[in-house]
């Protein structure tokens, strides 16, 4: 292992696999030819482009030592020097985890637009290929100029994706996707700005160790807010998502759920708690009671959709709560719960909305009622459908039963009360899910094109296979995962642990206190 370890090492691992991608799409360009040779040429390289990727993502996890929590397969390269801005990656045990899982799931998407995408294949390729090269370099940036650049450049390829290839008001919704996430971003410009010209480094490490003035944090955290909460999203500001998820391909809304929401949780871990302590506490009564909020009210409004996209994204809203809430609880099991709910949630919903994608491709409807009694003649999707619906409702055995129990066991130390509320949206996750897989696939089958659909092809099966098995995987032997993160979510906390003591012992701003006592 250590042989291994010292062998990548010597590579610029990062850069490959984040690069890779363009790679691709490079040549997916240069390919010519007849519309069909060219889609079909498209398809292939797309597929082994991302193939590859992954693999060589497995071995940044393989040589990873988890026993530190210092950034690994770190590349550094001049870039703005007299700006003293550079190239830097690296990864430690939070984000290596965030680039496994956009590498997973980028293949997943080829396969599932392989047959629903005819027109521009070319353009839709390069546009996916573009966008795993700008979810990777988020998780890996080292500096915050570079971190500014892939978290911006995610929203152009999505943004084409939602408007060209999506249905229904897919422009509209495109552009509110664009919107939303732009104008939050710009605060978080700002509020990066204002950091460089304090500490004179835009270097994420040295800034995390930087100690910015009190008054000043509060300022600058919720400039980062403003763009982290919208990516979430976090109640209110999470309108943009089911619209942006009804309208988007299949594919679109898979890595929509699985990752693009995950920026806004990896913000608050990489930003906010290390960089922002003071303020991070003062403002937890805020996010605690968002989150809540979210968790309850969104988990409601799924409960009376008639769309399962629409469902599924309320759902994600819901989920996602509880990652803020974790994140925020201050403590190691609600860190690591965070952590670990979003990878879950990143698996487990894209796979849903894989599911959605095999029936609106035979029936081209969403429409819940349209179905029903799909056990007959779709066996083998009910059995995966059956296996995602229980993982998102958080079964024990199950990949979404760890997160929640963690993010929970968290929040209690920090406040029974909002770990109750919260716990809530357990019992309403399962009462939305179990009512619309009753909806879909149990009752009399009478409808003749539900009776005359299909079921998994070996295409279909060959991208449910692996999600199942990773689901069984993370909720029956989780300690992999666990492992990988536990040094560098201790070293996070050492610092912010102290601010709650502190902070607690001064009587403001207390982790757990009430709105009231924030307000206050």
């Amino acid at each position: 292992m250590t042989a291994l370890r010292n062998f990548i090492d010597g590579l610029p691992i990062l850069s490959l696999v984040t690069f890779l991608p363009l790679l691709g799409a490079g040549l997916i360009l240069a390919v010519r030819g007849d519309s069909e040779t060219v889609a079909r040429q498209a398809r292939f390289i797309a597929l082994w482009t991302t193939l590859i990727t992954f693999a060589l993502s497995l071995f940044i996890w393989i040589g990873f030592n988890p026993t530190t929590s210092a950034f690994q397969f770190e590349e550094r390269a001049e870039w703005l020097p007299q700006y003293k801005i550079t190239y830097r990656m690296g990864v430690d045990g939070i984000s290596m985890l965030f680039v496994i899982l956009s590498t997973f799931l980028m293949p997943l998407c080829v396969l599932a637009s392989w047959h629903s995408i005819e027109k521009m294949v070319r353009e839709y390729m390069v546009a996916f290929l573009a966008l795993e090269t700008m979810m990777i370099g988020m998780f890996c940036a080292m500096d915050m100029v570079l971190f500014y650049v892939f978290f911006e450049g995610v929203l152009i390829p999505m943004f084409l994706i939602i408007g060209i290839w999506g249905g229904g008001r897919r422009v509209y919704s495109a552009f509110k996707f664009f919107l939303f996430t732009l104008t939050g971003s710009v605060l978080l410009l700002v509020a990066m700005l204002a950091m460089y010209y304090t500490a004179g480094t835009t270097d994420i490490p040295t800034l995390m160790n930087t100690k910015f003035p009190v008054p000043m944090q509060y300022w600058l955290w919720l400039g980062l807010f403003a763009s982290f909460a919208v990516k979430v999203p976090m109640w209110p500001v999470h309108t943009w998502l089911p619209d942006a998820h009804v309208d988007a391909p299949t594919a679109g809304s898979v890595i929509l759920a699985g990752v693009l929401l995950k920026m806004g949780g990896y913000g608050f871990l990489r930003f906010s708690l290390p960089m922002l302590p003071e303020a991070s506490v003062y403002f937890t009564p805020l996010i605690y009671t968002l989150s809540v909020i979210a968790i309850i009210y969104t988990s409601l409004v799924a409960l009376v959709q008639q769309d399962m996209k629409k469902l599924i994204a309320y759902s994600s809203v819901a989920h996602m709560g509880y990652v803020t809430l974790g994140v925020f609880a201050g403590n190691q099991q609600g860190v690591q719960g965070a952590i670990f709910q979003m990878l879950s949630h990143g698996v487990v919903s894209g796979a849903l909305f894989l599911c959605v994608g095999v029936v609106y491709d035979r029936l081209h409807t969403r429409e819940i009622d349209r179905y029903g009694g799909l056990a007959d003649n779709m066996p083998k999707y009910a059995f995966v459908f059956m296996v995602f619906m229980l993982a998102s409702v958080g079964l024990p055995g199950t990949a979404g039963f760890v997160g929640e129990f963690l993010v929970l066991a968290g929040a209690f130390q920090a406040n029974s009360w909002v770990a109750l509320l919260a716990a809530s949206g357990v019992i309403l996750g399962a009462t939305y899910m179990l009512y619309l897989y009753r909806r879909v696939i149990f009752g009399a089958l009478t409808k003749a094109d539900v009776k005359a659909m299909l079921d998994l092809d070996r295409r279909e099966i060959a991208i449910f296979a692996p999600v199942v098995a990773v689901v069984m995987w993370m909720g029956l032997y989780p300690l992999p995962f666990l492992d990988v993160m536990n040094v560098s979510v201790t070293e996070l906390l050492n610092k912010y642990q102290a601010v709650v003591v502190s902070t607690s012992t001064a009587d403001a701003g207390t982790v757990g206190g009430s709105l009231l006592a924030w307000l206050r």
